[in-house]
């Protein structure tokens, strides 16, 4: 199992945020969790797309036709 860890600045681009944006969403506690690994936060890449669907409401087939 491969686990693949992305910075502050890569969740941000993957939503086309801003660093600050992801960073205030960790604060208040709306965003994917991260861990402070030293100075730094990563985030696993899966829990990232877990937080995602979970906002989205999963499959969009399963929206559309609901």
């Amino acid at each position: 199992m491969t686990i693949r860890l992305l910075t502050t600045e890569e969740v941000a681009a993957l939503f086309r945020t801003s660093p600050a944006t992801v960073r205030y969403w960790r604060h208040v506690g709306i965003g994917p969790d991260g861990v402070r690994v030293g100075r730094r936060v990563l985030y696993d890449e899966q829990e990232v797309d877990q937080w995602w669907q979970s906002k989205v409401g999963g499959d969009k087939a399963t929206r559309i036709h609901s």
